[in-house]
């Protein structure tokens, strides 16, 4: 029985990422008739095409996706077999990567990941700030070990570690028209107030985009921005409002500086921030030290929004 040559799958792994041979022998520091070889050994072996060269849309075959999700799931477990050899030694050495979507950053850094890194100093952390499709894609990619994102949208190939009910509100200043409101409100209350809108990239863009379109309501922003800080200053400096889960302006609304107000439609008031791996990628011990430290430290892993008074 022939076994499949760890070389052979990374050099696949380089073309499937870069696109041609050329390109993914350029970044291996290898010749371009290395990597062709290498591939043609491993159709030997497999007995089928890998490598469409004919269709450069579509270059991966079937049997070639099948090996790429062999070498992903190698490579995860290789990390996690170093990691829990890492854990001999008390988990003094180590390296997380994870993605956070920017409305979840000042939750972080203010307890969670300065108390994990006291506890662990020889963990390195690398947080990369990403919105919900960017971190799918980071996870696809095997850049990352897990993401922190609001209201992804499903997929097959990742897994859900933890789920928290974070409603996508509607914030405002405290002396805004709209402050006294007690009912929650439709899309159809807001159109005649100046708003500000986030990216459609992001997971509260998504929704927001959603719901336009099934209430048949087109949303007229003043504003249109990628930022969470911009909506943010765009609210307490009194020129208008916007959508956030109140948690991520929970200090503003505390300071009396925004009031916040649910919205009635179920896709916003029942939105979700959830953590997510990729299947068959298991987490190294750091990675899960960590996630385990968010879980009882990080307030939008901790409780679900109605469960903290404002």
């Amino acid at each position: 029985m022939q076994h499949l040559n760890p070389r052979a799958l990374e050099y696949l792994n380089a073309v499937a990422r870069f696109g041609t041979i050329r390109k993914a022998a350029a970044r291996l520091n290898v010749d371009p008739s290395a990597v062709s070889r290498m591939l043609s050994q491993l159709e030997d072996v497999v007995e089928m095409t890998i490598w469409d060269r004919s269709n450069p849309k579509q270059p991966i075959t079937a049997a070639g996706e099948e090996l790429l999700r062999y070498f992903k799931k190698m490579q995860a477990s290789e990390a996690a077999t170093m990691s829990r050899l890492h854990d001999l030694v008390g988990l003094r050495v180590g390296e997380v990567r994870i993605a956070v979507g920017e409305g979840f950053i000042s939750d972080l850094i203010s307890s969670s990941l300065q108390s994990f890194l006291s506890a662990y100093p020889g963990i390195q952390i690398s947080v990369e700030m990403a919105g919900a499709l960017d971190a799918v894609q980071m996870l696809e990619d095997n850049e990352i070990d897990f993401a922190i994102t609001y209201a992804p949208a499903r997929h097959p190939k990742l897994n859900c570690l933890i789920e928290k009910r974070h409603p996508l509100d509607l914030i405002m200043p405290s002396d805004h028209p709209l402050s006294n409101t007690t009912a929650p409100l439709a899309i159809e209350d807001i159109l005649n107030y100046p708003l500000a809108l986030i990216d459609r990239s992001t997971g509260m863009g998504r929704l927001v985009s959603f719901v336009e379109e099934v209430s048949h309501v087109r949303l007229e922003p003043q504003l249109k921005t990628n930022s969470v800080a911009v909506l943010t200053n765009f609210v307490t400096s009194g020129m208008g409002i916007t959508f956030m889960p109140k948690f991520t302006v929970i200090e503003e609304i505390r300071a009396g500086k925004i009031s916040v107000i649910s919205m009635e439609h179920p896709t916003l008031s029942q939105a979700h921030a959830r953590v997510l791996s990729a299947e068959g990628r298991e987490l190294t011990l750091a990675a899960q030290a960590f996630l385990d430290h968010l879980k009882h430290s990080m307030s939008f892993l901790m409780f679900n929004a109605d469960e903290i008074q404002c």
